[in-house]
Parts: C-alpha cells; structure tokens; sequence
C-alpha cells in the first residue's frame, strides 16, 4: 500500500500521523526457518540487510509479513537516503522501522483497520537492535510537522484511522507530506533540452559558494512553466561561455550536455535536502531572486 502526495488534512478527526522516514520501503516475510526482505519492485534484498534478517527473534509469534522503512542513520543523528543507498555496513548499521502488519501466523491482517493493525503489531514485535516500532499520534499533524521541520527531516505519512491495507494501491487513505526547504543557489549552466523542451533548456545547473569557490550542487529540473523556462533561457543565453564556473567540475555525464555560464544568476529552489556529496535532492525550481 502506497501513499498519495498531499497536504495535511483540513481536520485532524480520523487521522493518524507517523513520521516519514528516508529509506527502502521494505517487507520483511518471517518464519521460523529464516526472514526474507522483499524491496517493492519484489527482489530480495536480505543479503544487504544481514543484521535486519535476526528480526525473527523479536517475534511473538510463528510467522508474520511486516511493513516497514529500512533505514541508515548518519553521524548527525538523522536518517540518510544517500547511506541507504551507499552504505558500508562495517561503518554505519541499518535499523527496520516497522509500521504495519499485513499477516500473523498465516492469517491475514489486511482488513482490520489501521489503529487494529498498529496494536497488533506492538503486541507480535519487541524492539531490537536492528529493528522498531516508531510511534504513532491520533490527531495533531501540524504540530507534528513542524517539529519534523525543525528536526531537518522529510515530513509526515497521515493515515486514516478506519482504513484497511490495500495491498498494490496508491490510495489517499495515506497521505504523503513532506517538508521542502528553499535555498538559494547559483545558476552556472544548463544542459540540452528535448522534446518540448528542445528550444529552452532541460534543467539548470547549479552551485552554491564554498569559500571563494563555486561548488557544483546537482541539478534542477522541475518546476518550471513554459513562460518561465522561455524567460530564462532569454535571460542565460548572453551569459554563455566556454569556461566551466564549477571547482572542481562537475562529472563527465554532466558536461557532456552542458552549457556554462557566467554565475551572474542567483535562484531560490525547494530541496528535500543536500546529499552527501554535496548534490540537491528532489530539486524543484521557486524564482529567479531578483524576482523578489
């Protein structure tokens, strides 16, 4: 079961919040003989997550599918979706935040309401080093957002409390909410548009100043109407020049479409977060700043 885009809803009545966490999306089919960890495209990911595959000792019960976050935390405290996704096991540990049940001892759980699915789950799982249960509140989403907001992290999932696990189904009895953040950034390029983009651009390339350098930060690739993407390519285009302004240069896949500019401009984007390596996530297009 998957959540639909949104926003907070107009009442809290019949609604439950849980934090949305930056991971792998993950099932984990256990029994007593070993625990299989499913990704939702159905591959097998148990050998990624040998310390995840012990879950089996916090069960109550003979077998159970469980529903979760596979999770890696960085030195800050936080969840990483770059560690998720580059991970050195020796260095940083995942953890399986589980929030659902789908079946216990071969009987399924789907369609029990949601607040009967969580007091199940805390029933049939003890917490363990590699695995948890994180809370849930009945009511108070906006309070709950904001202190996600001011812990840096992406956002909330509203879940109605009477709605039953549709399995396969992107459903709006799940909402996803996530918190953008606005930066400011500097326009160095732009890579070759196509299709309906062909006269304009495909996306911006951007930095943001490290020291007295300009570091490369990704790209930036939504958020435009057609007006605005005609505006700026007026507004880039006698910027052009030969000299890359990125230090150090961004990748070779990234110069091979580009065209440099003079960094005269400066834009306001919404970002999930900075990568690791420096990168926007997630990256969507506001306004050009002395549009303000």
């Amino acid at each position: 079961m998957k959540a639909t885009l949104g926003s907070l809803p107009a009442h809290d009545d019949g609604w439950a919040y849980e934090i949305k966490w930056d991971g792998h999306r993950t099932l984990a089919h256990i029994d007593a003989e070993r625990t299989r960890l499913q990704t939702t495209s159905g591959r097998d990911s148990s050998e990624r997550w040998p310390e995840v595959t012990a879950i089996g000792r916090g069960l109550n019960a003979s077998t159970a599918i469980l529903d979760g976050e596979m999770l890696v935390i960085g030195e800050d405290g936080r969840p990483s979706f770059d560690l998720v996704q580059r991970r050195d096991p020796s260095v940083h540990a995942a953890v399986f935040h589980v929030f659902d049940v789908l079946s216990i001892d071969g009987t399924d759980t789907v369609d029990l309401a949601y607040l009967d699915r969580r007091r199940l789950l805390e029933q049939v799982l003890e917490a363990g080093d590699h695995w948890a249960i994180p809370p849930h509140h009945v009511g108070g989403g906006a309070d709950l957002l904001a202190a996600t907001a001011a812990q840096q992290l992406e956002g909330l999932i509203a879940k109605r409390v009477d709605s039953t696990y549709r399995v396969g189904t992107r459903t709006k009895d799940w909402l996803k909410i996530k918190n953008r953040n606005r930066v400011d950034v500097v326009i160095g390029g732009f890579s070759t548009g196509a299709g309906n983009r062909s006269g304009t651009f495909g996306s911006l390339l951007v930095g943001v100043h490290n020291d007295t350098r300009l570091r490369f930060a990704g790209g930036v690739g939504t958020g435009f109407t057609q007006a605005t993407l005609e505006r700026l390519t007026a507004l880039m285009r006698p910027l052009t020049t030969t000299t890359c302004p990125f230090d150090p240069e961004p990748p070779s896949a990234v110069k091979r479409t580009a065209t440099w500019l003079r960094p005269e401009l400066t834009a306001t984007i919404e970002i999930a977060e900075f990568t690791n390596d420096g990168h926007v996530r997630h990256a969507s297009f506001v306004e050009l700043k002395d549009d303000r």
